[in-house]
């Protein structure tokens, strides 16, 4: 089955999500667990949430992907972010519990001059104390495009983050792979899927690969500048973007669209990504 969603608006409500994921066409979505940019966040009604849980049972939808706003940052230098940023994402992992087996998905952050090596220790401290083994939620840590002083640019780097979890979590957290930033940061998932797959699982291991953000490139490969846009209108091109949903590692993955459209334009992504697929 072709799992593929895009990102919808938890400002009208939960079951409002899944009834926006339906009429774009998809079988899952992504929503920022708050804004993204940073705000407090209404809590939902359980009435609400039991809505939302019933009409995914009854369309058969694979697993939501909450994503954490932008302003997270677990290897910020200031001391106050960091501990907001714990304190923060561990609220939300304890509501996602009324969401039993979601994804959460977050980017690992800038170590802001700290250097590399100390911001990886930072992202793992934090998530061996907000992850617990009996949560039903995985947490992916995002590939991110490198600029800057982001952490996740390399595969590299997130495999050291994830070497250094507590071994009773570490099938709770993943990665979420995100075409846009594998592309710009220098990996060139459209033009040699098959060299970036093998290369992902021989670091990390496509088992930790949990969730897919299917999103061209304004950029050309390697610009270290995170731009996404339009399903076959940027560098990553129509034939790229098929050779990644047919790859058969990849193709069972769940997929979530994070390009520039409302969503009668996601709704013309999903079908067209759909009448791209080998076996649809």
């Amino acid at each position: 089955m072709f799992k593929i969603g895009c990102h919808v608006s938890v400002a009208g409500g939960y079951e409002a999500m899944g009834k926006d994921a339906l009429y774009a066409g998809g079988n899952t979505f992504q929503y920022f667990t708050r804004n993204p940019r940073g705000s407090k966040s209404k809590t939902p009604s359980p009435e609400d949430v039991a809505a939302l849980r019933r009409l995914m049972e009854e369309h058969g939808f694979s697993a939501p992907l909450a994503h954490a706003p932008y302003t997270y940052n677990p290897c910020a230098k200031d001391e106050h972010i960091r501990k907001y940023t714990a304190d923060t994402m561990a609220e939300e992992l304890r509501f996602l519990e009324n969401l039993p087996g979601s994804l959460y998905n977050f980017h690992p952050g800038c170590h802001v001059g700290q250097g590399t090596e100390a911001g990886i220790v930072m992202i793992a401290d934090m998530l061996n104390a907000i992850v617990t083994p009996a949560q039903s939620t995985t947490v992916l840590l995002e590939t991110m495009a490198g600029k800057g002083t982001e952490i996740g640019g390399k595969f590299e780097e997130l495999r050291a983050i994830l070497d250094l979890l507590r071994p009773e979590i570490a099938d709770k957290v993943g990665v979420c792979l995100d075409t846009c930033h594998i592309h710009d940061g220098g990996y060139d998932i459209a033009g040699d899927t098959d060299a970036v797959v093998a290369e992902f699982d021989r670091v990390i291991g496509l088992s930790r690969l949990h969730a897919i953000h299917l999103n061209d490139s304004k950029n050309p490969l390697g610009a270290h500048k995170d731009r996404h846009e339009k399903i076959g209108d940027g560098n990553l091109t129509a034939d790229g973007i098929k050779r990644i949903i047919n790859h058969p590692l990849l193709k069972e993955k769940p997929f979530y669209l994070e390009t520039p459209c409302d969503l009668d334009g996601y709704a013309a992504e999903i079908a067209l990504l759909k009448s791209w697929r080998e076996d649809v």
